[in-house]
């Protein structure tokens, strides 16, 4: 019976096989206090905006919204699922900039969504 042998990989790839990554077990579970506020501001000024932008629009007209590709979407499939749609892939992008630890971008973003978007609405429906 005659045996068989297999080549190194390091004799005709000119390396080893590499390993596979596995992130350390203290990075994946530690947590961050400041990214998890940052990021529940950030999906509640998410949803104040949809919620204020949908009370705006029903009630002054799509004309009152400031992004022309939210309003010929609004005019194309609704103001509902128009804002769903746009309001769920925020959240969404907010949620990966958290998971991916860039806690900062996320509480820009919240604090520019709470005086660019909410405080306008807050003025001109209450």
């Amino acid at each position: 019976m005659a045996t068989t042998a297999y080549a190194d990989p390091a004799a005709f790839l000119g390396t080893s096989v590499p390993a596979s990554w596995t992130p350390s077990v203290s990075r994946s579970i530690r947590r961050s206090l400041f990214g998890d506020l940052v990021l529940i501001a950030f999906l509640l000024a998410q949803c104040f905006d949809g919620v204020f932008t949908y009370i705006g629009v029903v009630t002054y007209g799509v004309g009152i919204e400031a992004n022309p590709l939210l309003a010929m979407l609004m005019g194309m499939f609704g103001h509902g699922a128009t804002l769903t749609g746009a309001k769920l892939l925020a959240a969404s992008l907010g949620i990966a900039l958290h998971m991916q630890r860039v806690h900062g971008a996320v509480a820009i973003l919240a604090v520019f969504y709470f005086f660019v978007a909410i405080f306008p609405w807050m003025t001109i429906l209450f």
